[in-house]
């Protein structure tokens, strides 16, 4: 099919896209602010260059580049005094309240002007409530605390425990909204517990049904669909409690639980794991390749490529101390090292210059490598894999390769 395209969906992260709609060059609409006719007339223009998701109908712009959006400077203004909305904000401010306890720990994504925080503190005093905007409303105000900056899962959601995490036309701001409900849902199974929150964008359902285009301007990067909002909940694990359309059917709004499967957390606590045993690694085994550095009996390296300049690199096997790297493939013997710089010789050389330790860094590899130095009539007494954080002796250690005596 023309048009397809690939990279990661902002909503559901499927990688498979096609052209949607192509606006041209057009300036920044919302945070311009130009001061005078012939500033707005001169500002750059950026690429519209909207795809849209087969997986979940999300639109977003596959040209866009946060960098151009100066949100540091001018933040984003949205303003609606309307009656549909002013009724539909004193029903959201009542549908919050119902959620929480007595005394509540409310965190707001993007507060803006803070007056949902404000509204919630005058309707519920004695709570918390704490909103996170690098660009917001700032200033004492009375029940509420702004910060400015940016709201951080892993950390916020364990100090804060919030009882709900509200974000308001904030997600379609972001390159990459799945991933930040994806970290709050893994914030909330760190922290042991559910993460109540409450999302609400705007809902372009209709853009496509009245072949509307003003919604597709640069800042609304990512526009979303009933179906892409749905998708993205669910591509996060989400529980969703309500899921409801406002004023006309222009805006999606949804009340959900969040915590990440418990097979996250065991999966990060076992690289939380393989990570401390590495670092405890590399200073051993650097322990272990100082003494050997010495051994009257020479010691080679096997392997000058790959696997082995990986370990020879990390382990600090410099050129003076371990001169000697073979390889059984010729393709490799006089190129170098990389990184450490030894020349890559032949296996034979082994044959005329015996060394007592073999070094094999490929480890799944080393009952062959066994294999073909005895073949070849190559003297090395003793052969070293790392295992267990340490340098072991394949052929009289404890480790789960395959001895050369085995089967292939």
């Amino acid at each position: 099919m023309s048009g397809a395209r690939t990279g990661a969906c902002p909503a559901c992260g499927h990688h498979v896209a096609v052209d949607f709609f192509d606006g041209g060059e057009q300036p920044l609409a919302t945070i311009a602010w130009p001061g005078n006719a012939e500033e707005a007339r001169a500002m750059p223009r950026l690429p519209l260059d909207f795809v849209q998701c087969v997986n979940c109908t999300h639109i977003h712009n596959a040209a866009f580049d946060y960098a151009h959006v100066p949100y540091s400077s001018k933040p984003n203004r949205m303003f609606n005094s309307g009656a549909a909305w002013s009724a539909f904000m004193r029903g959201l401010v009542e549908r919050i309240l119902a959620r929480v306890p007595a005394i509540p720990v409310v965190v707001e994504v993007g507060h803006g002007d803070a007056s949902l925080l404000a509204a919630l503190a005058q309707l519920r005093p004695g709570g918390r409530y704490i909103g996170f905007d690098p660009h917001g409303a700032t200033g004492g105000r009375e029940g509420i605390e702004l910060r400015a900056e940016l709201f951080d899962p892993p950390g916020h959601v364990a100090a804060l425990a919030p009882d709900i995490v509200v974000a308001r036309h904030v997600l379609e701001h972001l390159e990459s909204p799945l991933s930040f409900l994806q970290s709050i849902a893994f914030a909330a199974a760190a922290a042991g517990r559910d993460v109540p929150a409450y999302f609400e964008v705007p809902c372009v359902d209709r853009l496509q049904e009245t072949g509307r285009t003003a919604d597709l301007y640069y800042e609304h990067s990512s526009q979303f669909t009933t179906r892409s909002f749905t998708a993205m909940l669910e591509a996060c694990g989400a529980r969703i409690d309500s899921l409801a359309h406002a004023y006309d059917r222009e805006v999606v709004t949804a009340f959900v639980s969040l915590r990440a499967p418990a097979g996250h957390c065991e999966a990060a606590r076992a690289a939380g794991q393989y990570r401390a045993s590495a670092r405890e690694s590399r200073s051993a085994i650097a322990r272990q390749l100082e003494a050997l550095a010495g051994d009257p009996g020479g010691v080679a390296i096997w392997g000058g490529t790959g696997k082995s300049a990986a370990f020879m690199n990390r382990y600090g096997c410099d050129a003076t101390r371990f001169p000697v790297v073979v390889d059984s493939d010729r393709s490799k013997v006089g190129t170098f090292v990389p990184g450490t710089g030894q020349e890559i010789r032949f296996r034979d050389w082994l044959k005329d210059h015996p060394a007592r330790t073999l070094i094999v860094p490929p480890q799944w590899r080393a009952a062959d490598i066994v294999r073909e130095i005895r073949r070849e009539g190559i003297g090395a007494s003793r052969i070293l894999i790392e295992h267990g954080g340490a340098l072991v002796d394949f052929l009289a250690g404890e480790h789960p390769y395959q001895r050369p005596e085995e089967p292939a």
